[in-house]
């Protein structure tokens, strides 16, 4: 299996970006932030007001690699990249987050059904005083859902920390009619932008 030059750390919590990085022969640690209300949070991804959904992605992928930045030297861990995302669902131009209940997801699911929507994932790397992010963006045409559809996939729980309250790498796979872009950026970790990017920063794949 192709591997990388260097290790790098994954500031992110999901199981999915890290199945893409092993995938991609990435040798990687998972450097966990800080995201309950208990510990402090280490960051807040509450949109700002009236922010567009590429901006949005844009800075909270930049903001979560300077924070993993700032953790890894706080914790004394040998200096190597911090490789973040982040991804959301975009509907006539407006932020569809992670639905706070199961009603919120039936609302979100309503609403994409039959319909085309972007899904924009941001990759950022920093290295040092060193930060850059690439942008991936994709459009997801949805097949018209019945409610009772609808409800069926919310029961399972698979939506609830999702934004756009689905996934497309488990059962939603069935709602999705057209695909134009990058079926990795979706999941969460577009792997030709991600790739390109670690080689920027001397992470080659051999």
């Amino acid at each position: 299996m192709a591997t990388l030059t260097r290790h790098i750390y994954l500031a992110s919590r999901s199981a999915r970006r890290r199945e893409i990085l092993a995938q991609m022969g990435v040798r990687y640690e998972v450097l966990l932030l800080r995201e309950g209300a208990t510990r402090g949070e280490d960051f807040d991804e509450t949109p700002l007001p009236d922010e567009p959904p590429v901006e949005y992605v844009l800075r909270v992928a930049r903001l979560k690699a300077e924070i993993g930045w700032t953790r890894m030297l706080q914790r004394r861990l040998l200096k190597q990249p911090i490789l973040s995302a982040d991804t959301t669902v975009a509907l006539d131009g407006k932020i569809m987050a992670k639905p706070t209940d199961r009603a919120d997801a039936v609302r979100m699911l309503q609403a994409l059904s039959g319909r085309s929507h972007e899904v924009h994932t941001a990759v950022a790397v920093k290295m040092d005083e060193r930060v850059e992010v690439v942008l991936s963006s994709t459009q997801v045409t949805f097949a018209p859902l019945s409610d009772e559809i609808i409800r069926s996939y919310v029961a399972t729980g698979d939506p609830m920390d999702k934004a756009g309250a689905y996934g497309i790498q488990g059962k939603a796979a069935l709602f999705v009619k057209h695909i134009s872009g990058s079926h990795s950026g979706v999941v969460g970790l577009p792997v030709y932008e991600t790739s390109d990017l670690l080689a920027r920063f001397g992470c080659k794949v051999l």
